[in-house]
Order: structure tokens, then sequence, then C-alpha cells
């Protein structure tokens, strides 16, 4: 990387400035808008011109407020776009709320010029509400890749930090917008301007899009044993047909026995518990995040009848899945 600014200053361009509109939902990440805006912010620094401008708005055309709590003063509301413009909608806690008829509708129609279009953390969400992201390759914060994945099919859902697939953009949120931003800064004006902007950040370590977002199983789990990482492996890849303890042990070369050892020793609970928490947890957030019905999220999960799901719901979550889903009285579907 380059270490001092003049060194990576090129020659004054005359061509207009890249313009970005960042659309706001309510309760947006800040962590994703801002990482976004600042990478263009000190792209500008280092060329020493205005190589990119950008406008900040949402449906309100006055306010929106963060998750965090922070409210932001808008530039406008949703109005018609130029054709090179590219619109970037930024997502963040119940996504599917802030993701209105009228959003929709606007999206859909600004699409139809050929705009580049991008979602940060959750808004891939929105873009596949609006069949944006129909047969193109994608990604959501892990959070929400389990209801993603049951709701939008024909999207091609990866795990990756971020997504580039012909003018459509996506990312998991937090940093990765800092990684999306750095390529197309480089894309726009080279890999030295991308590398002063991420010095600028003092972040040393830029991903690209075969990079995946979570942990890895030994760092998620805090324990390095490579057998109990792929039986962990195994068992987040099956949720809806899981896969027998003594399968799991065969397949890495242990006795069932030994893999209840394993698991007690280093996990504090049996394979057959772990597993069942794994399904749990998807569980709740599908019904939390999606439409699906009680019967549909337990089979997605892996449980052979309703009452049975209902049963283990709330032995562990201490509410049943129907309590759980009536919780979410403030969701407003799209």
């Amino acid at each position: 990387m380059s270490q001092s600014r003049p060194a990576t200053r090129m020659p004054p361009q005359t061509d207009k400035p890249r313009r970005f509109v960042f659309v706001l939902l309510e309760n947006f990440t800040l962590l994703s808008f801002a990482s976004a805006v600042e990478c263009l912010r000190i792209a500008n620094r280092m060329l020493d011109q205005k190589a990119y401008e950008w406008q900040v708005v949402g449906e309100t055309g006055e306010t929106c407020e963060s998750s965090s709590g922070a409210v932001f003063a808008l530039d406008g509301g949703l109005e018609e776009l130029g054709r090179d413009d590219t619109i970037v909608i930024c997502g963040g806690l119940d996504v599917q709320a802030a993701t209105t008829k009228k959003l929709l509708a606007w999206l859909r129609r600004e699409a139809r010029k050929g705009l580049v279009v991008g979602g940060l953390c959750t808004a891939a969400h929105t873009l596949a509400k609006a069949g944006l992201l129909d047969g193109k390759r994608a990604t959501i914060h892990w959070e929400n890749q389990d209801s993603f994945g049951e709701e939008f099919e024909e999207v091609v859902l990866t795990k990756s930090v971020f997504v580039v697939d012909g003018n459509r953009l996506t990312t998991a949120g937090g940093t990765s917008s800092l990684d999306l931003m750095l390529k197309l800064i480089a894309d726009d004006h080279g890999e030295e301007t991308a590398n002063a902007v991420a010095d600028q950040l003092i972040y040393s370590s830029i991903r690209t899009d075969q990079d995946t977002q979570r942990l890895s199983v030994p760092t998620r789990i805090g324990v390095r044993h490579p057998k109990l990482s792929q039986v962990i492996q195994q068992m987040e890849r099956n949720i809806e047909e899981p896969i027998s303890p003594s399968i799991l042990a065969r397949d890495v070369g242990m006795s069932t026995r030994q893999l209840e050892r394993l698991f007690r020793r280093y996990l504090n609970r049996s394979p057959k518990r772990y597993y069942m928490e794994l399904r749990l947890q998807k569980a709740r957030n599908l019904l939390m995040q999606t439409d699906m019905s009680v019967i549909n999220v337990a089979l997605a999960c892996g449980f052979a009848s309703p009452s049975h799901f209902s049963k283990c719901y709330r032995a562990h979550y201490q509410t049943t899945p129907y309590r759980e889903r009536g919780s979410q009285s403030t969701r407003q579907p799209a």
C-alpha cells in the first residue's frame, strides 16, 4: 500500500462526478452507510478532485432514524433520477417493514432505466422484493440468510462479504461496505487510489468477493478441534433434514460415544442438544423475519410435526412459536 498522500494523487480529470443516491430505510445500519460515504469522501481527497458526489434521500423526504437512534436530515424524497446515477439502498433492522409499496414502485421504475442498484446490509431483501435480483448472485447479512433463502428462491444467495453481479451490488453489512466501495473506486480510478483510501481508513486487509462474512467455526465456538468443526459444519448445512449423531460420527472417523465425549468436553452439551439449538435458532429467525406459517417453519427446520416443534421451542425460548410470531406486531408487510 502507498504510504504518503501526495504520491497517490492523480491528475485532475474532466469527467463529471459519479453520483451516488443513498436511500435510507427506517432503522438502517449506521456503520454500513457511514463506511460507504466515507470511502467516497476520502477518494475525492486522495484524487484532489470531486470524483464522487452523493445525495441522501428517503421515503419521507425529511428525516430518517438509524437503528442506533441517530436521526439524519434527508436531502429529498424518492424523486426521478438521472440515468448515470447509482442507487444504494441502506437497510438494517426489520427491513421487511421498511420495504414499502411506495419504495418498491419507485425502485422498479428507476431500475428500468438501467441504473446500477446496490443494497447494503439487509437491503438485498428490498432489491429481491422488487424483482431486481432474479437469477443473480447476491448476499445479505448472515442473520437474514435463512429467511432470505426461503422467500427468494430465484436469487443465487452466497455468503460472500459483497457481490457484484452486472449492475446489481449487495453487501453483508457492517464493514463490508468498505470492501465494496474500495472495489468500485479501484475500478473507477485504479488500485493505487483504492489502497490510499484504505490507508486513510486504517483498513489494512481489503476483502474481495471471494471472502465469506462469518467467522470460522473454530473462532465462533472458541474451540480449535478439526473433527468438532467438521461435525458442526455438517449440522449447519443440514438443518431441514437432520443427520443422526451416528452418521455424523462415522463421517469424521469416530464412534458415537467418542463424539458425545467431544461435545461434552468442549461445548458442555450433547451433539443432539447442540443440533437442536441450531435448528431452533433458524426457526426463530424465520418466525421473526418471514410470513411463513408455523408448520412450514417447523418443516424447514427438520421437525416432523408442529406439536413437537412447539414443545421444543417452548422448552428453549420459554414461549411458543405462535406467541413469538404474535410479538412481531410492529411488522408491516410490503
